[in-house]
Formats: C-alpha cells, sequence, structure tokens
C-alpha cells in the first residue's frame, strides 16, 4: 500500500506546489519513505509535483517518486502477482518502471497494464512526448481521486486520498480503462485534455461491453465543460475477466423447478449435493487457497534469529466468525510460519441498550448459551452478535488448528471515540462516497484494521496492538458468491437465469462501489488490505466467472 500524488500546472507554474494539505494523509499510508519531486517544464508551459509515500512489503525499500535519465517518472500503489515476472527480491514498482520507459508506443504501454494481475494504480509521466499516464486496475482495487480546478496552477490533481474540503470536488478515478493527459496541449489551450484508452473485452461477453459503454458515456456527462476527454477506439488495453458463464446445467434447472416448491434445509441440501458440486467446490478452494498463500508469503518478515515467544503478527485477519473469515483465517494457517501468530481482529461498538432477544438468536448453537442464562444481566455492552460469533470461531479455530496462537483482539469502541475519530478521520477517508452504508463500513473497517483493542493474555485482558502490515477480509464475498437475500429472491423469482445477472450487475460495478473506499480505509493505517473477496487474484475471478 502507497500513497501516490501528483499536481499539474499550466502557465505561470508556482513553486510552492510543496504545501499539500492532504500530505499527512499520504504519510500515513507510506510510513517507511516519502520523498517528492517538482518538474518544471517552462519552455513548453506546464509543470507536476509527484509525491511518493512507500509502504515496505517486499522485496528491496524503493522510494518514490521513480525517475531515469530520460526525466520519465513513476508512481506505484499495486501489486504484481503473475502476469510480469517479480521475483522474490525485485520490487515491483521498479520492475513496472523498466517495462513502461521500455515502451515507444501508446500500445506497448497498454499492453503493459493488461498483463499485471492484482491490484494496482498508478501515474506515469512520459517525458518524450509530454504526456501524463494514470488509472486504476479493472476491478477499481486501489483508490485514486481525481480534481479539476480552474486554478489554472492545479488543473489537474490526482491523489490516492484526500480531505474533502468545503469547495473541493474530489471523484474517484473511473475504472474504466487507463488515461493519459497530452501536457503539452493542456499548456497551450489552458485546459485539461485527456484520452482514455477504454478496457476490452471478448465479443461473448456483451452484458459488460454493455456496462462500459454506459460508464463512458456517465464520464463523458459527469466531465466540466472547460474540460475535454476522448475515447480512443483503441483494443489493446484487455480485461483481465473472462466471459461470464451463463450455460445453466440441466440437472440444476430441474432442481430449481422442484426445490422452489420446498423448504431448503441444511439435512435436504447435503441430499441435493453431487459429486460435480463436490468437485468444483474443491477447484474453489485450491484457487482461494493459492490466492492466500500469494499474499501472505510476499511481504518482509523478520529475521529467523527472533526467539518463538517474541515473534510477532505480520499477517491479520478482520474475524466476525462468520464463514468468510473462518475461510481465510484457516487458508492463512496452511501458509504461514507456523511458530508466527495470526492476529484475528474483532470490532464492536458499544450498544446503548441491551436487547437479549437478539443477541440469545446470535447466541443459540455457538455453545455459548447456558441453562437458564440472564443474559441481560451478564451482557457487557460490547456483546454484540459479531463478538459472539468471532469467540465462537475462535473456538473452532483453536480445535481445529491447535497449534497456531490465534490472536483474538477485542476491539472495543465507545460511542465517544466513534464520534471522535468519524469526524477526525473516518468521513475524509470514506469521502467521496457518501451513504450511511459508506459510513457505517467505513468506521467498522477502520476500528478493525487499526487494530488497537484487549487480548487475553494468562486470563487478562491485555492492551494490544497489531504489528500486522497485512489485513486480510472477506469483504465482497457476499457479493460474489450470492449471500445477500436480494440474491434468493432473484433466485426464487428468475431461477438461476436471474441470479447470474444479479451477479454479474455486481461484478461490473464493483469498481465504483467500495474497493476504493475500503482501501483509503485500511491504508491509513499504514497496513495492506489483502484479500478482500473482491480483490482475489485475476484467476480467481476467472475461475468464479468461467466455472461457477
Amino acid at each position: 500500500m502507497c500513497g501516490i500524488y501528483c499536481r499539474v500546472g499550466v502557465g505561470s507554474c508556482s513553486g510552492n506546489c510543496s504545501n499539500l494539505y492532504n500530505d499527512a494523509n499520504l504519510k500515513h499510508r507510506g510510513p517507511n519513505s516519502s520523498q517528492h519531486l517538482f518538474k518544471c517544464n517552462l519552455p513548453d508551459g506546464y509543470c507536476c509535483y509527484f509525491s511518493g509515500h512507500v509502504l515496505h512489503l517486499r522485496g528491496s525499500l524503493t522510494p518514490q517518486p521513480l525517475q531515469d535519465k530520460k526525466g520519465n517518472v513513476f508512481l506505484w500503489n499495486g501489486e504484481v502477482f503473475g502476469g510480469i515476472e517479480v521475483s522474490s527480491n525485485d520490487n515491483d514498482s521498479e520492475i513496472m518502471f523498466q517495462h513502461l520507459t521500455s515502451c515507444d508506443e501508446d500500445h506497448n504501454i497498454l499492453s503493459v497494464f493488461s498483463r499485471v494481475q492484482g491490484p494496482w494504480a498508478f501515474i506515469y509521466f512520459q517525458a518524450n512526448n509530454h504526456s501524463l499516464w494514470f488509472g486504476r486496475d479493472f476491478f477499481g482495487r486501489r483508490s485514486l481521486l481525481w480534481e479539476f480546478s480552474q486554478d489554472l496552477t492545479k488543473c489537474l490533481s490526482l491523489s490516492s486520498v484526500a480531505e474533502c474540503t468545503p469547495g473541493s470536488d474530489w471523484q474517484e478515478v473511473p475504472s474504466s480503462g487507463v488515461f493519459k493527459c497530452d501536457l503539452y496541449s493542456c499548456a497551450k489551450l489552458k485546459s485539461v485534455a485527456l484520452t482514455l484508452y477504454p478496457w476490452t473485452t471478448s465479443p461473448e461477453f456483451i452484458l459488460k461491453e454493455e456496462m462500459l459503454e454506459q460508464e463512458q458515456s456517465q464520464i463523458l456527462n459527469s466531465f466540466p465543460k472547460l474540460k475535454s476527454v476522448v475515447i480512443s477506439e483503441s483494443k489493446n488495453l484487455h480485461t483481465p475477466v473472462s466471459p461470464l458463464n451463463t450455460k445453466i446445467p440441466e440437472e440444476d434447472a430441474k432442481l430449481h423447478s422442484s426445490s422452489s416448491k420446498i423448504q431448503i434445509t441444511v439435512d435436504n441440501l447435503r441430499m441435493l449435493v453431487t459429486n460435480e458440486h463436490k468437485k468444483n467446490a474443491q477447484a474453489f478452494i485450491n484457487v482461494l487457497n493459492k490466492s492466500v498463500q500469494r499474499r501472505v508469503l510476499c511481504l518482509h518478515r523478520e529475521s529467523n534469529f527472533v526467539p518463538e515467544d517474541e515473534k510477532k503478527a505480520n499477517v491479520a485477519v478482520l474475524f466476525s466468525g462468520g464463514i468468510d473469515s473462518m475461510i481465510l483465517a484457516v487458508l492463512a494457517d496452511n501458509h504461514i510460519p507456523p511458530e508466527e501468530p495470526i492476529d484475528l481482529l474483532n470490532v464492536s461498538f458499544m450498544q446503548k441498550t441491551p436487547n437479549p432477544t437478539k443477541l440469545k438468536k446470535y447466541m443459540i448453537g455457538t455453545s455459548m448459551l447456558t441453562p437458564n442464562m440472564d443474559i441481560a444481566a451478564s451482557r457487557s455492552p460490547f456483546d454484540v452478535p459479531d463478538r459472539i460469533t468471532g469467540q465462537s470461531g475462535l473456538k473452532e479455530l483453536k480445535a481445529l488448528r491447535p497449534l497456531r496462537t490465534w490472536n483474538f483482539v477485542e476491539i472495543n469502541v465507545t460511542l465517544e471515540e466513534l464520534k471522535e475519530m468519524r469526524n477526525v478521520s473516518i468521513s475524509h477517508l470514506v469521502q467521496p462516497l457518501g451513504t450511511v452504508l459508506d459510513d457505517s463500513i467505513g468506521c467498522a473497517v477502520w476500528f478493525a484494521s487499526r487494530g488497537r483493542g484487549l487480548l487475553n493474555i494468562n486470563e487478562k485482558m491485555t492492551p494490544y496492538i497489531s504489528t500486522a502490515k497485512v489485513v486480510l477480509t472477506g469483504i465482497g464475498a457476499d457479493e460474489q458468491l450470492a449471500g445477500y437475500s436480494r440474491h434468493r429472491v432473484r433466485f426464487d423469482n428468475l431461477g438461476y437465469k436471474g441470479l447470474l445477472e444479479e451477479l454479474a450487475m455486481e461484478l461490473n460495478r464493483i469498481s465504483s462501489r467500495n474497493l476504493g473506499r475500503d482501501d483509503r480505509v485500511i491504508g491509513d493505517h499504514g497496513k495492506e488490505a489483502s484479500p478482500r473477496y473482491k480483490e482475489i487474484t485475476d484467476q480467481k475471478v476467472n475461475w468464479w466467472e468461467a466455472d461457477i
């Protein structure tokens, strides 16, 4: 996770570009290195200010921005897990920069980003033709915001995160493709002119093409009149996603017609599962397991000479005890060195009044409900449903993987602290998204990923701060694996065809929903959000789309 920033000015450039109001927020994302670079091209009438802040996870620490002898400049906030070869000792930002500086034509640059497997956002200044390239990956898994201004000293600004103060107009850079800004033309016209190279898909993926066209149309309509954007007809930026498999097996179609008339339970569902279903389920686990392996091993670890009892957690799981976080925890245990603890971050917001009926509902089946138990009397103001299921999940993990040290971190948030941190930090990180749901999820993810809570050590609750740089989270599992009630309703009304359409819509709008928001929120603690279910490797998404 890194913080990247660029400001473009035309005309009489001011050298005071280093006075960035969001510099502190960028440093939160990249605590290991901060550098700035100012390039002023007075003969051609433009100047650029670059700022890079690095979170060191793999290879050698490489400060950003990177610059070569030709004057090219590169800022990278991403992870390369495939498509382009990066050895365990290499730094992916350097490898990407090498590939880009070897490109002479636009289609070569687009080809580089077509091959990258993993989340990314970037800014690249190509000196020889005065071009500023920038964009986000197909799913929008890394945050990148833009703001246009009539003030020519900052006519275009790009940033991983920004404070949305009164009068500002930061928006998320659409993940519709890769953008190029011709700085020479901007200087001459005194206005920002952009070219969008859109993602291209295979012909049979009709629904996605239609969605892309709609999004591109929205981009054009949303631009201020003083800006211009041209959508290139280039077909050189290829999506990493295979077409959605819309073929419905005959036996499944028959199953829907009969099962819609009966109540599905765990017992009769077992009877309906075929060997083919079991085969597909195992294939899914294998691909997910490989994705988790990449993320938990591709990071810098302490020396092996550190005593075992002093080993600190490098990986944490946002842990509610639900099936998504349980699976991620077990798969992480498969690959993390056995002597290394894993932090389970469980957040709870103080409740104003008890709700024994709701609490009892969640305690049934968790082995935590005893006969004649006075729930209201024994309840802590932090015993919310996710705390109860989290504690139950911890018991199960200890039974399944007893050799692992599982640090169940109870993160208790008072109403006063929630109000304070929402005003100080969280509201700025969530923006430019602004719904009630964005605020709610943003608060939960921010406090959980901060990792500051209580840990039960020798039967004593002790203050604890997680040292993990990588945070595994199941955010996005419901959207991609049909976990919401609306998916069930769609299935009941329109069968598999309707459900497939709903899931296709979920995937198509992922980039404009919560991924950039979550990246800003978790990155504020100098941590890497990896993997969200929406942020699993591109191969896994391909597997979902092609085989489920």
